[in-house]
Parts: structure tokens; sequence; C-alpha cells
């Protein structure tokens, strides 16, 4: 379980990081490539903390 904790705080690091570059990117390209890797990245951060909670069902979700 930690281990699955530990990639997701790796994948919402990337994503974040991901989104920084595309703020900072002037080609409209790149800037399109990192909007899409942020958001695939987030995407793949959901799937892992509902597989997450998943393997928890005593724990109380909020949302």
């Amino acid at each position: 379980m930690k281990d699955m904790q530990t990639q997701l705080e790796k994948l919402r690091t990337d994503a974040a990081e991901c989104a920084l570059i595309r703020d900072l990117a002037t080609d409209p390209k790149k800037r399109e490539l990192f909007t899409r890797l942020a958001a695939h990245l987030a995407v793949l951060a959901d799937e892992v903390e509902r597989a997450i909670a998943a393997a928890r069902p005593e724990v109380v979700r909020k949302k």
C-alpha cells in the first residue's frame, strides 16, 4: 500500500510539473503537449487514488 501512495504522490508531482512547463512554454505545440501530459497524469493519479481507497473500504471517503 505504501508503494501505491508513493506512486500517487509522484504522479501528482509530475502532473504539477507538466502544468508548470505548460505555463512557461512559448511554443504552442509544446504548450498543447504539456497540457495533455498534465491531464493524463492527473487521470492516472485519480485511478491510483481510487485503487487505494478500494483497498481500504473501512476508511470514510470524503468528497
